[in-house]
């Protein structure tokens, strides 16, 4: 365990940001490669993985569910010294994500086909859809407890073991994918499936050689001696992680919405979209990195009662994600046609992703902030003022943009313009809702 309640923050959130964005930079990587190979298959093929994609917006929701609550419970425990307790969480956890795990697979294997015929545009691109399911479903289900581990590992200040592991999951899936999918070493072409199968293997490898670093005699996480299931260490994990889930989710809802909204446009109006929110989605990689670096520090200094440690978190990481924001916000302002066109060559489908970026990149300074304001909640154990905040925002944008695809003319922009607008609302929101918490909650 790594002690984050003395010394300099600035240091200890660039060591525990450095860690988590070694890991983001390769997840980046796998990103726009998988996006890259797919791409070589046609358009539909993209608008096809995009819509099975969305499944991994409900799988982060219910992965930061326990992520969120495991890491507050174990860096509170950390930062009080109280090693037993720690390890009771670790262990409930666990078997909380395995179940939810199990469950999972059973629900959405049962409801694949009708999820891929409400989305896809085509035929072609229902099958798509379809085919990487079928490897990608059992993927995202042994995430569940892979997430938990690495959450554990955070709480405590060790970000090495979860650095290491995810970033060879990832080199494993970016060398397996288009082997897979192309046939490369002389087996059978899978087409999109290879892409799926890929993410099974690797996670697969990734979970059993997380679990190795907790029987390791030096570890000062292990698992609890008591291994039964006990209901009140769930519902504390569950009552601290269900708002930071159910965030996710909503953006589960908006991407419903967008794509439902985008399907009388064709497969290139969602292709286009689907390009465009990988490129978003992998440049916010280093503010998510700073968003995990960010609650076990502010966790342990709330554990230990230091609140003005606990103020001076929030506003070091604030600073940092602005930078990174600005990073963004340029790249998406002055190079969106490029990099829309890297992954696709169709004329409608570089012009619907360029549009994407361009209105988009104006929201990213805000979303970074939001990331951080969300730790800071994490951090303290209250993640339901930050749930209001993004309940409010997914309302702007899902239900007047459902109005407006009835209406003659309606243009796809419309609906970029109104998640700008709802991000701005958010963080105001936010920073009211996190300057309260400050007042009610730091006052030891």
């Amino acid at each position: 365990m790594e002690d984050l309640t003395t010394g300099s923050i600035t240091r200890h959130l660039a060591k525990t940001t450095s860690f988590m964005l070694v890991t983001m930079v390769f997840q980046t990587l796998y990103f726009l490669v998988d996006l890259y190979w797919v791409g070589r298959l046609g358009k539909e093929a993209i608008a096809g993985v995009g819509i099975a994609g969305n499944l991994t917006f409900i799988v982060l929701a219910i992965t930061q569910m326990l992520a969120v609550g495991t890491t507050s419970l174990i860096s509170n425990a950390a930062g009080r010294k109280q090693r037993e307790e720690a390890q009771l969480v670790l262990t409930q956890s666990l078997l909380l994500a395995v179940f939810i795990g199990a469950v999972f697979l059973i629900a959405v294997t049962a409801l694949r086909a009708l999820y891929v015929n409400a989305l896809s545009p085509d035929p072609v691109s229902a099958a798509a859809a379809t085919s990487y399911l079928s490897w990608f479903i059992p993927a995202m289900a042994l995430q569940f407890p892979m997430v938990v581990m690495g959450a554990a590992l955070r709480g405590t200040g060790n970000f090495k073991p979860g650095m290491v592991v995810q970033t060879a999951t990832v080199i494993i899936n970016i060398v397996l994918a288009p082997t897979l999918m192309f046939g490369w070493l002389g087996t059978q072409p899978m087409g999109v499936a290879g892409a799926g199968a890929a993410s099974f293997i690797a996670i697969i490898v990734g979970t059993i050689w997380l679990a190795v670093y907790f029987f390791d005699a030096a570890s000062y996480l292990k698992l609890h001696p008591h291994f039964k299931p006990n209901a009140g260490m769930w519902w504390k994990v569950l009552k601290i992680g269900l708002p930071a889930g159910v965030e996710f989710a909503f953006i589960a809802v908006y991407l419903f919405v967008v794509y439902t909204v985008s399907r009388p446009f064709g497969a290139a109006a969602q292709a286009g979209f689907g390009i465009g929110q990988r490129i978003i989605q992998a440049g916010f990689m280093p503010i998510v990195a700073l968003g995990f670096g960010v609650a076990p520090v502010a966790g342990q200094n709330f554990g230990a009662h230091k609140a003005e440690r606990v103020r001076e978190t929030f506003k070091r990481a604030v600073l940092i994600a602005s930078a990174m924001g600005a990073v963004v916000t340029v790249l998406c302002l002055f190079a969106d046609e490029a990099m829309i066109r890297f992954f696709s060559s169709d004329p409608s489908v570089i012009a619907v992703g360029a549009e994407y970026l361009r209105i988009i990149a104006w929201g990213t300074l805000g979303s970074g902030i939001v990331y951080v304001n969300g730790s800071m909640f994490q951090a303290m154990g209250n993640t339901l003022p930050p749930l209001v905040a993004s309940f409010t925002r997914i309302l702007i944008v899902a239900i007047p943009a459902i109005l407006l695809s009835h209406m003659s003319g309606f243009e796809l922009r419309w609906v970029w313009y109104l998640s700008i607008a709802a991000t701005l609302l958010q963080v105001a929101m936010n920073l009211i809702l996190l300057k309260r918490e400050f007042r009610i909650r730091l006052a030891f």
